[in-house]
């Protein structure tokens, strides 16, 4: 029995033992499969893992920047507007705010921080939401640089297993590098240079501890936190950040008190990403574009550099929207955009209370406010805009007569003035206007441009009327006849005899008889005064003495690349041109007979480095330097008593010539000063009439000289050089010839040398025109084949 138990229990405990071995082998098998299965995951994992040597290499797509004359910034091409700026450049005090924010423990991992994804827990616990992330620094460049940004289990190994290997294959300054470069920071910016400039306008190295904390606290979310949009939650971030810089020690309490009690000085959203001369920069984005390709345009970083001065081109855009919006109100109050009941007046000032705290009033601004009352004692209109009140006194919106303004109306005034002390708000009525103007500007002797406007504004209508449009330029094309005319045997005293003449036309049994602006005829004339005074008749007889293939020749020569019509309303301006080939031609006349071409970019380099082109002055001679002087002479008698004088206030030498179309539908005044050449046109893009007397010399001329005279503020006076072969001789006004006892009106006139007059005057002989030349080779009453323009042009 005994032996039998024993050998029961041996049996017992084999079969235990079995179990065991079993078991344990079960788990170790399972160990080792599992082991098996890990590793072969992880190899298989890390198999996919994208390479870190792309990290080597860091070409993002960053900022093609527009440079002036002076190096400064005027505009910038990007898709993400991201500047690289090297690690040295980057201030310790950003630093430590975004490492605060981010990764406390950012110089002490090796990639993964357990103590992170732990201390963002609380903290969102606490919080009620997510305000911390669990993510190192170098997790994040992982994600944002080698990873798609998929929330998968899968993706966050990988991100951790990428992060452990950058810690060993980069220093901690290269991936602070890669990450402050890199990040999207809100309003289109990526990396703190561009945040920087984007916020506060300033380089990143300037910045102070206050901005560091606002920019490190946009990190969460970018958007819901942009300080330009929603300043108080960009605040709340800020003193967030500014409280863990002092638990981890970077900044003392006196420090965060300092720079949470700083002003920030933000820019405003509607100008961020605002390029200075739009136009011009547009026009330069075209060329790129076309030559280099898009890739080039917004991946290659270009620095673009230009010749235009800020200067200039700020008061081109002054002068032309003035100009334009006083054009535009000579034409009449449009009526006020809608008229609203209360309970709409209500809604809209509510919503546009709104506006206001993000964007406030200032001097200049225009917005829209709704008539609350009329005030006829204290004669002025109370607007409401949002919660303001502001006042329209009733002789700031003459120039609307007969409107009578009705409560409810919904008008566009324009800020006037902000007491400091009071609160009150002065507006005066405005409108948006419909009429177009554009000007360019350029440096005669080099064919740089130094300003360009396209249009009244840009954000409206990006169509650039100096480069892209073609209009009539009416009498503005005068001067490249006379020109002409010069260089074939006309002095400023031959005599044209301004009288009717009919010409026939093309079609069949169709006359033109062609007559002045003013519909009256002046008998003999001095190519002086026609021009001075733009009479047509005299034109068209000298055009059709010259020739019209050789003026078109001789308007190649000036830059006029347009095609022209082959007849004789040429001489009246009928061929289309554009405000930038008619500019550059009159640069010819101020650049004493040398023509330039008109030069955008001077130099193109990449990022680089390389220089990809550079663009010198292109200079040829044109005309001789003696028809270049008469020309320029005779058109400072435009501004001096001719259809120009209204620019004559510009107090220092200048000449220059107006020009009027059709019906009055298009403007110009083409001028110049010795060192500069500008060409103005106003006119509507659908082509109707400006208005009554809406000449060159009452809608461009004005906007010519504004920009004048803030483009040349502060610079020398000059004169116009007199070339050698240049003399004056003193002549018969009436009749041309040298002056006699007998002359009741004597000029000192400029001629070639080899051109004056050698008979003196016989006023008496006026009867007989013998000796004058006149009709321009026709008498009156002679007829010759021609294709008029549809109406007289000024």
């Amino acid at each position: 029995m005994k032996s039998f138990l024993n050998f029961r229990g041996s049996r017992e405990k084999g079969k235990m033992g079995n179990a065991m071995r079993f078991f344990l082998g079960f788990i170790a098998f399972s160990f080792i499969l599992m082991a098996s299965f890990g590793f072969g995951a992880y190899f298989y994992i890390t198999g996919t893992l994208p390479k870190l040597d792309t990290l080597d290499d860091y070409r993002p797509n960053i900022v093609s920047s527009v440079y002036s004359d002076d190096e400064r910034e005027i505009g910038e091409f990007f898709l993400e507007k991201r500047i690289v700026v090297p690690y040295s450049r980057i201030p310790k005090v950003l630093i430590n705010a975004f490492v605060a924010a981010e990764d406390g423990r950012f110089f002490e991992h090796k990639g993964i921080s357990l103590i992170a994804i732990l201390r963002a827990a609380v903290k969102n616990i606490e919080a009620g939401g997510v305000v911390q992330g669990g993510s190192t620094i170098t997790q994040q460049v992982a994600k944002a640089m080698l990873l798609s940004p998929e929330r998968k289990l899968l993706r966050k190994i990988k991100e951790a297993i990428l992060a452990h290997r950058m810690e060993k294959k980069f220093s901690k300054e290269d991936i602070l590098s890669l990450y402050l470069n890199h990040i999207y920071l809100g309003e289109g910016a990526y990396g703190v240079e561009a945040a920087s400039m984007t916020y506060f306008g300033k380089h990143v190295e300037e910045i102070t501890l206050s901005e560091a904390a606002l920019l490190a606290g946009l990190t969460s979310s970018p958007s819901r936190h942009s300080p330009v949009s929603h300043f108080e939650k960009a605040k709340e971030r800020q003193v967030y950040v500014l409280e863990r810089m002092v638990e981890e020690g970077y900044i003392t309490p006196d420090e965060e008190r300092e720079a949470l009690n700083q002003i920030l000085n933000l820019r405003k959203k509607e100008d961020i990403n605002r390029p200075l001369a739009p136009y011009f920069t547009e026009h330069i984005r075209r060329y790129i574009s076309e030559k280099y390709g898009d890739d080039v345009l917004y991946h290659d970083g270009l620095k673009i550099y230009t010749q235009l001065n800020i200067k200039m081109q700020e008061s081109a855009e002054r002068a032309v929207v003035e100009g334009v919006k006083e054009i535009d109100k000579r034409q009449g109050f449009r009526g006020p955009a809608k008229r609203l009941k209360p309970e709409e007046a209500d809604l809209f000032t509510s919503n546009l209370s709104e506006t206001i705290v993000k964007s406030p009033l200032e001097v200049g601004k225009n917005v829209e406010g709704v008539v609350e009352k009329i005030d006829n004692k204290g004669k002025f209109v109370s607007v409401r805009i949002g919660d303001i009140r502001a006042k329209l006194d009733f002789l700031e919106m003459a120039w609307a007569e007969p409107y009578i303004p009705k409560t409810g109306d919904l008008l566009l005034v324009q800020v006037k003035s902000l007491h400091p002390k009071t609160g009150e708000v002065r507006v005066t009525l405005d409108q948006e206007p419909e009429v177009q103007g554009a000007l360019v500007a350029i440096d005669p002797y080099t064919g740089y441009v130094k300003a360009l406007v396209g249009g009244y504004d840009y954000k409206k209508t990006e169509f650039n009327r100096v480069v892209q449009s073609r209009r009539q330029p009416g009498s503005s094309f005068k001067p490249i006849i006379y020109a002409a005319a010069l260089d074939k045997g006309y002095t400023p005293a031959s005599i044209i005899i301004d009288s009717p003449v009919i010409f026939e036309q093309a079609l069949e049994g169709q006359t033109w008889k062609p007559k002045n602006y003013d519909a009256v005829f002046h008998g003999p004339t001095t190519f002086r005064e026609a021009l001075i005074h733009s009479r047509n008749v005299v034109s068209i007889k000298i055009l059709n003495d010259i020739g019209i293939d050789y003026l078109m020749d001789y308007a190649a020569r000036l830059g006029i690349t347009s095609p022209l019509n082959r007849d004789l309303s040429l001489a009246l301006g009928s061929s289309g041109l554009s405000l930038l080939e008619l500019t550059s031609a009159y640069g010819v006349f101020a650049a004493q007979g040398d023509k330039a071409d008109p030069v955008f970019i001077t130099k193109i380099v990449d990022r680089d480095g390389k220089v990809l082109e550079e663009n010198y002055p292109v200079v040829i001679n044109a005309l001789s330097k003696g028809t270049a002087y008469i020309m320029t002479n005779l058109m400072e008698g435009v501004v001096q008593s001719g259809t120009g004088q209204g620019v004559k206030t510009l107090g220092r030498p200048a000449a220059g010539k107006t020009g009027t179309t059709n019906d009055l539908s298009d403007a110009w005044f083409m001028g110049f000063t010795p060192d500069l050449v500008a060409g103005t046109w106003v006119g509507y893009d659908h082509m109707k009439p400006l208005g009554k007397a809406e000449t060159g010399g009452r809608a461009a001329a004005p906007i010519w000289l504004k920009f004048m005279q803030g483009a040349v503020a502060g610079t020398p006076v000059k004169g116009f050089p007199v070339p050698d072969d240049v003399v004056f001789v003193k002549i018969d006004k009436e009749t041309g010839l040298l002056a006699t006892t007998k002359s009741t009106e004597t000029v000192f006139e400029c001629f070639k040398e080899g051109t004056a007059p050698t008979e003196y005057s016989n006023p008496e002989a006026l009867q007989g025109t013998d000796f004058f030349r006149y009709e321009a080779g026709m008498e009156s009453g002679d007829v010759s084949p021609v294709m008029p323009p549809e109406h007289e042009l000024e």
